[in-house]
């Protein structure tokens, strides 16, 4: 009786998850078996199945329409977690998670919503803190067809849950469960977690960021991905080098007044490179390149730029006019070298009276115009300037906050103290300024992108693809090209000459909320809702990297000077930094109390700047915490914590963007807040 009764239960459970050819060969294999036992039924052949494997199956299929099972195994699994000797209790609490949310899912599934909705009810404190966006989005769960229907729980359903846990932890687990014989929790882990089992003691706690996976993309896919090549590098013949060698011979000629070196040619570069780290003009020198070491004292990891590796452009790049390179190579000769001894000076542009129709902000590369995106669908671009002169007071007195208003500064002879551009039919998201200031880009509700002249003020082109809201545009380093990414979970390249994209980038599973060019225009960056960040190649369109570790939606991006490294910000107010070539995260950045909005590094990287919706700037110290190993960081969980120089609070203003000018001079904008 009690073989029919386990045959009965395999066929079951192979029919309910669609197992047709297991069955058939199940059965067939059964009614074989059936037949030898008949013919050799005056034998003492005995083939009962095992005791322990039937009671096992038995009790398996008895659980499964029991929805008490559910609550009773996981209050079990929770009782014995938090029991647990504290050095694992933290890599165990991660499988709570992951187990919660699907044994919810598994009981809307098999119809008992009831019980699903009381077993949710009763557990959810327990993950309110870290996830309290992902309950939510599962609250509106009500029957078995919105976990189909339902973008996010779809996800949850088809891919597995990866988790990192120490070997011991891993078989602390598995011993419990076997012991306890809780086949419910066994199914569940069984079914959607993937352990990532690793030798040794416990990871430190402070890793926890990207030990445990749940969506946008599954590990094994992601590892697979970031196994392509990418070149980091900066351009060859790219302006940073064209205005390095520059450097090299206008320091030298400097250098050596008596000397006749009238000769162009590398030799020459690289001994006039050679001799200026020893001579007197050492601080000339490192001016005028690109990038140099910080201060006085240089170190020699704070050359990262001008030691960077040259790659080829991959896009057709526009050539930049003699007199523009001057400028920026005067701007260069005057740039001030950040170090964390050495932090930067900071203008902070705050909007005020907006009615909290401000969207975004952005500033040119030099600070001389700011521009604000409002609900009323117009943008609004302030030359600073003009606005110093209409202006009775400076507008930069240290902490006092610049008022960019009509109120305030509108009021001399009645004229507009700002340029009104109008052609949007909703919302503006976002806005980015050309590297020269002369175009502008916004992006808006509507779906569509427009481009207008800074000199003309004008519109000079409306750019159409994306069938939803566009949250973000970002022009190239080099200008001519741009990047755009959409609520319709793609990000799109384009070029000032053709009204259609060039690229569309997908693969993201929700939104795309922000984009990022790296420095060598070869790549883009894209951070998603479904906490991913994913670098494309900008020539075939594939994705070459993803990034995961975020359990927040990522909201802001920046790419290093020498292009190694990539800093993303997240709706929870954590910063991860990125390696490029590797795809793992060098190190979690804790600090901000709500979103990061906007990010920023140095001209030489040597800083980064953070801007956040908690009103306060933080200033991080990256050219020390990106040289720790990573044996390092396992051996002391803290060490891979980037260290935070500076915090700079404003009165009220939440920091909607950030801008260092090549002067390395920190601008910020924002709007003040009526709690304020």
């Amino acid at each position: 009786m009690e073989e029919e009764e386990i045959e009965k239960a395999v066929i079951a459970y192979l029919k309910k998850k669609g197992f047709k050819q297991t069955e058939l060969a199940f059965q067939e294999e059964h009614h074989q078996h059936q037949n030898q036992q008949t013919k050799n039924s005056s034998s003492s052949i005995s083939s009962s199945t095992d005791p322990d494997i039937a009671k096992h199956i038995l009790s398996f299929s008895e659980s499964e329409n029991i929805p008490a099972r559910y609550h009773e195994g996981y209050s079990k699994l929770r009782s014995w977690t938090y029991s647990s000797l504290d050095l694992y209790k933290h890599e165990l609490l991660r499988v709570l998670y992951p187990v919660f949310i699907h044994c919810f899912m598994d009981l809307v599934a098999k119809g008992h919503i009831q019980e699903a909705r009381n077993f949710f009810n009763s557990f959810r404190e327990d993950h309110e803190m870290m996830h309290l966006r992902d309950l939510q989005k599962l609250e509106g769960v009500l029957s078995p067809s919105h976990l189909e229907e339902m973008e996010f729980a779809h996800s949850l359903r088809q891919s597995k849950v990866s988790i990192k846990i120490c070997q011991y932890s891993y078989e602390l687990l598995l011993q419990y469960l076997h012991k306890t014989q809780s086949i419910t929790m066994l199914g569940v882990i069984n079914e959607h977690i993937n352990f990532q089992v690793s030798p040794g003691q416990p990871a430190s706690i402070s890793d926890d960021a990207e030990v445990v996976t749940l969506i946008g993309s599954s590990q094994d896919d992601a590892n697979q991905i970031n196994q392509k090549e990418i070149h980091w590098g900066l351009l060859e013949g790219s302006l940073e080098e064209r205005l390095e060698k520059a450097g090299g011979l206008l320091s030298d000629s400097e250098k050596a007044e008596g000397e006749v070196k009238e000769t162009d040619t590398e030799e020459n570069k690289k001994r006039s490179a050679e001799g200026g780290k020893q001579g007197s003009s050492i601080k000339k020198l490192k001016k005028d390149k690109v990038v140099g070491a910080a201060g006085k004292t240089a170190r020699p990891e704070a050359n990262a730029v001008s030691m960077a590796p040259r790659v080829k452009p991959e896009l057709a790049l526009p050539v930049m006019p003699t007199e523009v390179e001057q400028s920026i190579l005067e701007d260069l000769r005057n740039r001030v070298q950040l170090s964390s001894m050495a932090l930067p000076s900071v203008s902070f542009y705050t909007f005020i009276n907006t009615h909290n129709s401000l969207n975004c902000s952005s500033i040119s590369h030099d600070g001389s115009l700011v521009a604000g995106g409002f609900s009323d669908s117009s943008l609004k671009v302030w030359d600073m300037s003009k606005l110093g002169q209409q202006a009775a007071t400076s507008i930069m007195q240290g902490d006092n906050d610049l008022a960019p208003t009509e109120q305030i500064l509108g009021t001399s002879g009645g004229k507009r103290s700002y340029t009104l551009f109008q052609g949007h039919s909703g919302p503006v998201y976002s806005a980015t300024f050309s590297p020269l200031g002369d175009f502008i880009l916004s992006s808006s509700a509507d779906s569509t992108i427009r481009l207008w002249s800074t000199k003309l003020n004008a519109n000079l082109v409306c750019y159409k693809g994306h069938n939803y809201p566009v949250w973000d545009v970002q022009f190239s380093p080099m200008g001519h090209y741009f990047a755009s990414s959409s609520h319709d979970r793609t990000a799109r390249i384009w070029s000032m000459d053709r009204i259609q994209p060039l690229r569309i980038m997908a693969g993201h599973l929700s939104d795309v909320d922000c984009v990022q060019w790296h420095i060598n225009c070869n790549y883009i960056a894209t951070g998603s809702s479904d906490k991913t960040v994913r670098l494309w190649d900008v020539q075939s369109g594939e994705c070459v990297r993803i990034f995961i570790g975020h359990r927040s939606m990522v909201l802001s991006l920046a790419m290093s000077p020498d292009g190694q490294y990539m800093a993303s910000g997240d709706e929870d107010g954590t910063i991860m930094m990125w390696d490029l070539s590797s795809g793992r995260c060098v190190m979690p950045l804790m600090g901000h109390m709500s979103c990061v909005w906007s990010l920023a590094f140095s001209c030489e990287g040597s800083l980064l700047a953070s801007g956040s919706a908690d009103s306060t700037v933080k200033l991080w110290d990256v050219t020390t915490s990106t040289k720790v190993p990573r044996s390092e960081e396992n051996k002391s969980g803290n060490t891979s914590r980037l260290r935070s120089l500076k915090t700079l609070p404003t009165k009220s203003t939440p920091v909607y963007s950030l801008r260092f000018s090549r002067r390395n001079l920190l601008f910020a904008a924002g709007a003040l807040s009526k709690s304020g």
